[in-house]
């Protein structure tokens, strides 16, 4: 029982093990009388509170300011965090001002019956960790003031109250903690007293990225133990490489364990949600969190109805909870540039870490993890959509056969498109975060033509997303499936030509190129067609998508002329090929275009004008090109036609 009497025992927190006496880290063990007792209250031993009086710090910290306000008040509220140290910091001040002894008082003590519990026939001092308190019972000013008067002149009391407590008419005095930097050190010190081997120990490297993380100081009192542990041993550093990510899957763990009931369930699909969401918005986040919370709802008892509080949630209380931050950032949005309220983890990596303890360590969360999951790949809003998506990627690194049964292949076979293009993405960043097997499942949804055509459409997609590390194999299953039956579809057409563009606009264009050229002269029908044509859709993109931008493949000829000049020879390749033909008049108004884009820019009318000399290879061609820088565009000819027109050579 946590913050509690129990069996004579009161526990305030998590051990962290300082050995040698009866404190443990934020853990304190006394005897309240033995079993059938039911004192209100138990001493604490001298010897725990000179162990722990060794170890304590208070660099950095308001505790000497405490210590003359309890000396001065008799009475004192204590509030802060969780696992701040604030529970360790009541004992001092109490120790500290030399009181004959110690007693805990049990958090359940009614706050109107406080004073009943309390002495003042001798020095005695009182602390009360985290009383009980509701809205309807908080903790007044009237208690104190009674409390006070049974302290008389020797008695002290320290309450601790988390910032949200439940007070009437009192104004509590923060905890500023120590830094955590010299609660290590104190902590170390207490453990290895040659003073060089701490200096020693403080300089490893899993110290350094220890402290650059935001670790609790309980974990710092445990990775004192953990360095003394390895300073007595030596060998095996693996305990100490690994501390601050173990420590960080245990507080996880710990959330989603039922344990004191501090997360209720609300609180536990705001992780989830929050998880998803790292870096995104706060109201987002909250606003899918209680979706989530429904669904969970329904999965404890699918006879109740979801009933999901409209108020009463506090934002910085969840948040402190969840260990994380709320900041404003500028965020552009369909409407402009917007500054939003967004809420992280103090420690990014806990995001993905809660992921994968909630999908593999609570396998009944997952009927309604993949409902919600579903949901947000559906929701109108882009950002939601990427995020059910990359969720479902961390899912299917984790579990690849559970994540591809449950979200990624049901929302591939969806007659619904934005679930089609969420399983297409979601699979491609599960590959790019190393996700084994990416690339054989959408062989085998591409090569099994008598299969689902919407699994084929979404590996067709995939291949264009992540064909850029296996160009040839790419291309060649791109190729089969456009002579596979089905493949001559006009929108399954549009996919394998848009993959074939994303390739050409990838860092692999080279090896794309000259895959695509290595069968140019023999490819007929279907196949020479998506080449073409996805060789024409990548020669649409413009440098930041402007209007009259850069042509992107304009700009590779013009690099490739002296960096690779194969390419720039493979370039004008395809082109003389899209253009020479009856149906040339896709390509005929795409470079018409980039006429028009080198008439605004210099280097554009540089690069098109090395190009175009080598689009001619016979009278034919040169007159269509010449044709073309004489027609009007928009009106009328652009002025950078003339001089183009003299590059042109005779044959």
């Amino acid at each position: 029982m946590r913050g509690g009497v129990s069996g004579g025992t009161f526990a305030g927190g998590s051990t962290h093990g300082i050995s040698g006496g009866a404190f443990q880290g934020n853990t304190f063990n006394f005897h309240a009388g033995g079993p059938g007792t039911t004192h209100a209250a138990g001493e604490i031993p001298r010897a725990t509170l000179t162990h722990l009086d060794e170890v304590f710090v208070d660099t950095g910290s308001n505790f000497e300011d405490l210590l003359g306000r309890l000396r001065k008040e008799r009475v004192l509220v204590l509030t802060g965090p969780r696992f701040t140290g604030r529970r360790t910091a009541a004992l001092m001040l109490l120790h500290r001002l030399g009181v004959a002894s110690v007693h805990a008082l049990d958090r359940g003590t009614s706050p109107d019956r406080l004073a009943g519990r309390l002495t003042g026939e001798t020095a005695r001092g009182y602390v009360l960790l985290d009383p009980i308190t509701e809205r309807g019972r908080p903790l007044r000013d009237t208690d104190l003031l009674a409390a006070r008067d049974e302290l008389g002149e020797h008695g002290l009391l320290v309450i601790t109250a988390d910032p949200y407590a439940h007070l009437d008419g009192i104004d509590g005095r923060p905890w500023q903690p120590p830094a955590i930097e010299a609660v290590l050190h104190s902590s170390l010190s207490a453990v290895v007293t040659d003073g060089a081997e701490v200096d020693r120990l403080l300089s490893l490297p899993a110290v350094t990225t220890f402290l650059g993380h935001h670790h609790q100081l309980r974990e710092a009192a445990r990775f004192a133990i953990a360095l003394g542990r390895y300073s007595r041993h030596g060998g095996d550093p693996t305990e100490v490489e690994y501390f601050s990510q173990g420590a960080l899957e245990l507080q996880i763990q710990d959330w989603f364990e039922d344990g004191d009931g501090t997360l209720d369930l609300r609180d536990k699909a705001f992780l989830v949600a929050l998880a998803a969401f790292h870096r995104g918005p706060y109201a987002l986040t909250a606003e899918l969190s209680d979706l989530l919370f429904g669904l969970l709802q329904h999965t404890e008892d699918p006879d109740r109805p979801p009933a999901v509080p409209v108020f009463g949630t506090n934002p910085a209380k969840r948040l402190q909870l969840a260990r994380a931050v709320r900041y404003p950032q500028e965020e552009q949005t369909e409407w402009g540039p917007v500054t939003q309220s967004m809420a992280r983890f103090a420690d990014d990596r806990a995001a993905a870490v809660l992921l994968r303890e909630v999908w593999t360590g609570h396998p009944s969360a997952r009927p309604a993890l993949v409902g919600w999951l579903k949901l947000l790949a559906a929701d109108g809003r882009s950002f939601v959509r990427t995020r059910a998506a990359s969720t479902a990627a961390l899912l299917a690194l984790h579990d690849l056969p559970s994540a591809m049964a449950l979200v990624i292949e049901d929302w591939a076979r969806s007659d619904r498109p934005w679930l089609r293009i969420g399983a297409v993405n979601a699979l491609a960043l599960a590959h790019f975060v190393g996700t084994p097997n990416i690339p054989r499942i959408i062989d085998r949804w591409c090569a099994d033509t008598g299969g689902p055509p919407h699994l084929r459409w979404a590996a067709i997609r995939v291949h264009g997303l992540i064909g850029d590390e296996r160009p040839v194999e790419t291309i060649t299953a791109l190729r089969s499936a456009v002579r596979a039956p089905g493949g001559d579809d006009p929108a399954m057409r549009g996919e394998l030509a848009q993959s074939v563009e994303l390739m050409l606009l990838s860092d692999a264009r080279d090896a794309v190129l000259d895959e695509l050229l290595r069968t140019l002269p023999e490819d007929l029908g279907a196949v020479r067609d998506l080449t073409l044509d996805g060789f024409l859709r990548a020669c649409a993109h413009t440098e930041d998508d402007e209007p009259y931008g850069r042509p992107l493949v304009l700009a590779w000829y013009a690099r490739a002329a002296t960096d690779r000049p194969s390419s720039s020879r493979g370039i004008a390749t395809l082109w003389r090929a899209a253009l020479d033909g009856p149906g040339n008049q896709p390509a005929l108004d795409l470079l018409h275009g980039w006429v028009a884009a080198a008439d605004r820019d210099r280097d554009t009318e540089w690069a098109l004008a090395a190009l175009l000399p080598a689009l001619v290879a016979t009278d034919n061609e040169r007159s269509r090109l010449a044709h073309l820088l004489r027609s009007r565009l928009h009106g009328e000819v652009p002025a950078v036609a003339a001089r183009l027109l003299t590059v042109l050579p005779h044959h």
